[in-house]
């Protein structure tokens, strides 16, 4: 049985407040024959000095440090490639250190840069994520990216994390799913919800109009996954300036950037997927002691915590990230989400984790119209939209960048800038890319408060990023 102890449990506290104040990205795509990454990363670092209406020579004089995320040196065959991208942004000889959590590594790069501004270590830094993932045939890189997982517990149940998912989704299907149809009928709407918003996003790599039934008679990649089930293999970058209070009012005075609270937690829970240690759930503060006291009366098979249809480290990072910033009602006091939609099921399985809905009721998140933009059931806007970017499934998983392209997607409904930034006709024919002729505003009208989730593997780590505009904090500090 697993326990905490009072001081594991602890809120982390940040030793004074840090404010995103500037974020970019590049454009994703599967493949840049004609890019070095080098070029996406300035791609994405000169937009951040855009947005805050001055040059990158101007914005790299307050840089301090630097922290840099990729995942897969295999992929652009480039050991301590952080080096090297540090050289190419003209930051020698600042510090720099590379972060590697799987796919949560975007999540953890701001982890750590929070961290430093935090301690006091550096007053502005520098957080970075890219990967390259089209040097390689997609079986290749899907193979290299399996590397991550336990090669003696996870490996032997699907070799590629398709088969890891599926193997969890069969098991959620059956247990809290009651093996009903519809149920993959509501995976399905994830997929279509997630493709047709990339289709507003000039960034995003798989825009599509698709249906419920075009999702169900794609190709099987892993039963009952199929292949619209599945994010995206990409190349492309992201990164996040992050400050003290005084240089983030300097840098963003005559822009139209607000600086932004930001707050990073993270939870762990590696590996062992089919054979995890029972305990209690550990609750979120919308939550009760007796909730789950008949979870396997309601639900046959799913009274054992963590089982496998869960992530704890998820629950961790929300329970820690929920306590720091004073939410205690994510449908309430958030005002949009990006989450780690890695595959149709990962998602429904973290609307449980993170406490958007009770475990085994994740489902009801979709069906309810809560997640859209705008509710498809009474036409108003959703209650708390998620995954506006398009998410994995859409816009893109170059996994080093994802994390912190999530932030960057809370940011711009919070600066009330989604519609500049996504709209800009001029940024569609940079990339080459149709805005399509019923493009839609998808700004989350008077947002205030987000939440993006990073996460690694079968939950091997996951972050939780909240960003507060700083007049509608919850909580003082």
């Amino acid at each position: 049985m697993i326990t905490f102890s009072n001081e594991q449990l602890k809120i982390p506290k940040l030793q004074r407040p840090v404010y995103l104040v500037t974020a970019g990205q590049s454009k994703f795509d599967r493949a840049f024959p004609d890019k070095r990454t080098e070029e996406l990363c300035i791609d994405a670092f000169t937009m951040a000095a855009a947005l805050l209406d001055i040059s990158p020579a101007e914005l790299k004089r307050s840089i301090h440090s630097c922290y840099y995320g990729h995942f897969a040196d295999h992929f652009g065959d480039q050991l301590l490639g952080e080096s090297v991208i540090h050289d190419r942004l003209g930051l020698d000889p600042l510090g720099n250190v590379g972060v590697k959590t799987g796919g949560a590594t975007g999540g953890s790069t701001l982890w750590e840069g929070v961290k430093a501004v935090a301690s006091g270590y550096s007053d502005c830094v520098l957080a970075m994520g890219w990967e390259r993932m089209d040097e390689v045939p997609t079986d290749e890189g899907n193979f290299l990216i399996s590397c991550a997982a336990d090669k003696d517990w996870e490996s032997p149940l699907g070799h590629i994390y398709t088969g890891y998912y599926a193997v969890m989704a069969q098991r959620y299907w059956q247990i809290f799913g009651k093996s009903e149809e519809s149920f993959r009928r509501t995976l399905a709407e994830i997929a279509v919800k997630h493709h047709g918003y990339a289709r507003f996003n000039p960034f995003a790599q798989s825009p599509m109009k698709i249906t419920v039934d075009d999702v169900l008679n794609s190709p099987v990649v892993a039963y009952p996954l199929r292949a619209l089930d599945c994010c995206l293999m990409s190349v492309g970058a992201a990164c996040g300036i992050l400050c003290d209070e005084d240089t983030a009012v300097n840098l963003t005075r005559n822009s139209k950037n607000k600086p932004l609270r930001i707050w990073t937690s993270a939870g762990s829970h590696t590996l062992r997927p089919a054979d995890r240690r029972d305990m209690a759930i550990p609750l979120l503060p919308n939550e009760t002691a007796d909730q789950y006291a008949d979870l396997g009366q309601r639900f046959p098979g799913g009274e054992r915590y963590p089982g496998f249809t869960g992530f704890l480290a998820a629950r961790m990072a929300a329970y820690y990230a929920y306590g720091m910033t004073g939410i205690t009602d994510p449908m309430a006091d958030l005002d949009v989400i990006e989450l780690h939609d890695a595959f149709t099921i990962s998602d429904v399985q973290t609307y449980e984790d993170i406490g958007l809905r009770p475990y085994g009721q994740g489902r009801e998140y979709v069906e309810s119209g809560d997640c859209y933009h705008i509710n498809p059931h009474t036409g108003q806007p959703g209650r708390l939209p998620s995954n506006l970017s398009g998410g994995l499934i859409g816009c893109m998983h170059a996994v080093g960048a994802t994390g912190i392209m999530q932030t960057f997607e809370i940011a711009s409904h919070i600066w009330n800038r989604w519609e500049e930034i996504h709209g800009d006709q001029q940024r569609w024919q940079q990339f080459n890319r149709e805005k399509p002729a019923d493009w839609t505003n998808l700004q989350v009208q008077g947002a205030k408060r987000g939440m993006a989730v990073s996460h690694a593997g079968v939950g091997s780590h996951v972050t939780a990023t909240i960003l507060m505009d700083p007049d509608h904090l919850i909580q003082n500090g």
